[in-house]
């Protein structure tokens, strides 16, 4: 998504709602928070073969990919009978390649169903949503078929913004689109989870907030398993995943994410929430929204860490793998486009943030997330250019730890385990 700079805030509506989500207070960290990437074009068309891209997933520690199978390309013709996979319209090529290739590798795939054929929708671009909800339906039940091995679904991306579905309400969005697929998906897989939302941060021009647009769901009586939602700053410069949101907008980002939960909580239950877009872009080369490469990689870690510590969230996956060619674009790849790694490749390996200071001691939190680091690992001080042990840590469940002991403002450390360095960090 790209973020404009208008913001539409339905103030009527929002200054209820949030003025109770932001008292909601944090409860025990998400300790089994998945942290894994989407990146569909590199998957599909990056450098080398696929093999070479799956295995570079590993390479990184990736254990969970959000990939998107379109309506619009894989039904580009009316299949006589729309839940049979098998039936000839149906074009799964290039879906089933990177699909199998994910499992063969052990990693778990979230499937977002996107974008409606024109016979579904009278001949109108992919954002129009189809006539029928029956036609959407049949094309869920025909992907569950086909994709058995799936347990985590996602019904469309950003449909609170008109360049991703049209009429931009969430009642259309939920009737012909979310319970729909909800109602197929589980009929062929009662265990399978499926999410709705998918929500952007902000409205942008014509579409709505992500605030009204969960509140509307609840009102059009959504069924969801879990609400997914991207929690891009709004001002990438000004805005850390810790602070610099507004909580008092009807705009979620991830320095608000308690407003979601607290949102998620009184509108669905006990619905989990999945975090399925997120990132910073760098400068190189974007000189706008871009901030430094060491920046990139030190909210990398951050994310990481307020995902960990948020009540309910599963998922926390990063957008991109590699920056793409054209600058109006996404420059937010954990590599430049001439593949080479940006320090924040090296944090998402080993993330490390830290959380707290007071005095002269400070608390940090990190997790051994890439393959083959054992179960210690060092935290390392540069000290005139070399790297010196400061303490030993260990594995926790999941991978992470906690530190806390004496070092300066200032100082410069980084996470070693195994052959891997991670990113360094400068303590505040």
């Amino acid at each position: 998504m790209r973020r404009s700079a208008v913001v539409v805030v339905l103030v009527a509506l929002a200054a209820v709602v949030l003025a109770a989500a932001v008292a909601t207070p944090r409860a025990r960290a998400a300790t089994g928070v998945e942290f894994g990437l989407t990146d569909d074009a590199w998957l599909e068309d990056g450098p080398g073969t696929l093999e070479d891209r799956l295995a570079r997933l590993d390479l990184l520690g990736v254990r969970v990919v959000r990939f998107t199978v379109r309506w619009n390309e894989v039904a580009a013709k009316r299949p006589a009978v729309g839940r049979d996979p098998s039936d000839p319209a149906y074009d799964w090529a290039t879906d089933d390649e990177v699909l199998d290739g994910l499992h063969a590798h052990g990693i778990d795939v979230v499937l977002q169903l996107v974008g409606t054929p024109t016979w579904a929708n009278g001949g109108k671009s992919s954002n129009w949503a189809p006539r029928s909800a029956s036609t959407f339906r049949a094309f869920a039940t025909a992907a569950a078929i086909r994709y058995s091995w799936v347990r985590r679904w996602l019904i469309w991306n950003e449909p609170n913004q008109v360049r991703w579905l049209r009429p931009t309400t969430p009642a259309v969005y939920t009737s012909r689109l979310l319970n729909p697929a909800y109602a197929a998906i589980h009929a062929q897989l009662p265990r399978a989870q499926v999410a709705g939302g998918g929500t952007a941060p902000r409205a942008s021009i014509g579409g709505v907030s992500p605030v009204a647009w969960l509140t509307g769901m609840h009102r059009a009586h959504a069924h969801l398993d879990a609400y997914a939602h991207n929690p891009y700053p709004l001002n990438p410069k000004r805005e850390s995943p810790f602070s610099g949101g507004c909580a008092r907008c009807a705009t979620i980002t991830m320095a608000t994410i308690s407003k979601l939960v607290g949102l998620v909580t009184r509108n669905f239950g006990r619905a989990r929430i999945w975090l399925t877009e997120y990132g910073y872009q760098t400068n190189p080369p974007d000189p706008l929204l871009g901030v430094p490469f060491s920046r990139q990689a030190r909210y990398e870690s951050e994310s990481a860490y307020a995902a960990y510590r948020t009540s309910r969230v599963d998922l926390l996956i990063h957008f991109l793998y590699r920056d793409e060619p054209n600058l109006a674009r996404f420059q937010s790849g954990l590599v430049t486009l001439t593949n080479k790694s940006k320090p924040s490749f090296a944090a998402f390996e080993l993330p490390l943030a830290q959380t707290a200071r007071r005095g002269s001691r400070v608390s940090l939190w990190g997790q051994f997330r890439a393959p083959d680091t054992g179960a210690t690992g060092r935290i390392e001080r540069k000290v005139r250019g070399t790297w010196r042990t400061v303490a030993t840590v260990h594995r926790g469940a999941g991978g992470f730890f906690r530190w806390s002991g004496t070092l300066p403002r200032h100082a410069v450390i980084r996470l070693r385990a195994g052959a891997i360095a991670g990113a360094p960090l400068s303590l505040t």
